[in-house]
């Protein structure tokens, strides 16, 4: 009996019941882990990143009311670079020593208060020394947030959960746009303060709130986790660890020695390069799209505001889409070079100046959903291709040689226009570089360590 259930296959039915169940099983236990922490850290990012970018809208009046100059405003906004890039390593390594609750909560809490005392600014070296404090304490939040994920997800699961920490980035923009344009306007004397100092209290006191819930919200590991089971913490814990180096656990090793052993790893580079390459080209369409819009012939200042609103939302979900495609398929290389290559090219049909606003608006919106799709399957390739002893600062180190793009690229592009009166060249550079991101990705990783099954 048992030799005929073989020979019509019956235990391979079995077998293959078997692994849909595990599947089906798998799916539901990381639908239950991304509903209890996603929501939370994505709603910390969008505070983060909108305390990056208020400034950008205190200019607004912040300059007039000080008699701040461009230049100085200028050293300003870049301070906060200087104190990022320096200690975003040092704070992912005591991230994977004192665990992702304790460090977040460091993080947003000295943020939001350092935020909140913007508004006490009343000379330049006020504004100097917050701005460095700013980046020095929200410095290792992103770069923590990839390696506090690499605890959770597997690595075929990546790309989908950091694509919506990307599409948060949108999300801030357009929150910014509003609720600081409304809190400037409405706020302006109240108490006999400038607009610009509600907005910096009233947006600041989030991140404050926000690190008292971190203490109760956020669980370090799986297997502290009460909310799963002792068989769920297990199955979590081994699939997170299938992808790593072998002999590694995420976050594993001397973690004051996994600094020297990342600084040793060609690859580190290598994707610093990458990602370098990626912000240079996302940073500017944050920061030069209004600039792009009013250049296709949109000049009243409220239109261009609300035009900028369809290249991100419809970049949001496109990425969204793009990075759930690449871990279905398991696949990173080609979907990678797809998008910066892609991007790269829609870029530089930018310079065609065509007279259809409709035509413009629609290349520039199909740049933006490359560009950004290429974000979260980026960061899906580095966590599992670095050995544990090494992962916590060579992610921190990856992200703090991209962020200089935020010193650099704004610069580069003011000088480039000043010179020439155009953006052509700059875009032209931009695509240029999203080209060789996406090769130097295809040559410097191989298949078998950006497919993850």
């Amino acid at each position: 009996m048992q030799e005929s259930l073989a020979a019509r296959g019956e235990p391979a039915a079995a077998g293959h019941i078997a692994r849909h169940t595990d599947v089906a099983d798998d799916l539901f236990l990381f639908k239950k882990v991304a509903w209890r922490i996603i929501p939370f850290l994505f709603l910390c990012y969008v505070v983060s990143f909108l305390d990056r970018i208020n400034i950008g809208f205190a200019q607004l009046q912040m300059k007039h009311d000080l008699g701040f100059s461009d230049a100085m405003y200028g050293l300003g906004a870049a301070v906060f670079y200087i104190g990022y890039v320096l200690c975003e390593v040092p704070s992912n390594i005591l991230l994977a020593k004192f665990g992702a609750r304790r460090t977040f909560t460091r993080i947003m809490l000295l943020w939001g208060i350092t935020s909140m005392c913007m508004m006490f600014v009343t000379k330049p070296a006020h504004f100097y020394a917050l701005r460095f404090m700013l980046g020095i304490f929200e410095a290792g939040f992103f770069p923590g947030i990839v390696l506090y994920l690499t605890y959770w997800f597997p690595a075929n699961r990546r790309a989908a959960v950091m694509s919506v920490f990307f599409a948060g980035v949108a999300l801030a923009g357009v929150l910014g746009g509003l609720f600081s344009g409304w809190i400037m306007r409405d706020m302006s004397g109240v108490l006999g303060l400038f607009g610009w100092q509600w907005m910096f209290a009233i947006e600041g006191a989030p991140a404050v709130i926000l690190a008292i819930v971190a203490l109760t919200a956020l669980v370090d590991r799986p297997h502290k986790a009460a909310w799963l089971t002792p068989a769920q913490q297990d199955r979590v814990a081994a699939l997170c660890e299938e992808g790593q180096t072998p002999g590694q656990t995420p976050g594993a090793g001397h973690h004051g020695h996994g600094m020297l052993v990342a600084l040793r790893d060609p690859r580190v580079y290598l994707f610093s390069f990458i990602y370098f390459s990626l912000t240079c080209a996302s940073l500017t369409l944050n920061f030069w799209m209004p600039l792009m819009i009013r250049d296709f012939g949109i000049k009243d200042v409220v239109s261009v505001s609300l035009y900028t609103v369809v290249p991100n939302a419809v970049g949001a979900i496109g990425l969204i889409l793009i990075a759930r495609h690449s871990d279905r398929t398991g696949e990173r290389r080609k979907h990678f070079a797809f998008c910066t290559i892609g991007g790269g090219v829609a870029l530089a049909a930018l310079t065609l100046h065509l007279a259809s606003f409709p035509a413009m608006l629609a290349i520039l919106s199909l740049a933006s959903v490359l560009i950004f799709a290429a974000l979260p399957i980026f960061w899906s390739v580095p966590p599992g291709y670095l050995p544990g002893n090494t992962a916590a600062a060579g992610i921190a180190f990856i992200s703090s040689i991209g962020i200089t793009s935020g010193i650099v690229s704004p610069w580069v592009i003011g000088q480039i226009r000043t010179a020439t009166g155009s953006m052509d060249l700059a875009v032209y550079l931009l695509g240029g570089l999203l080209v060789i991101s996406g090769l130097a990705l295809m040559a410097g990783v191989r298949r078998e360590d950006a497919v993850r099954r």
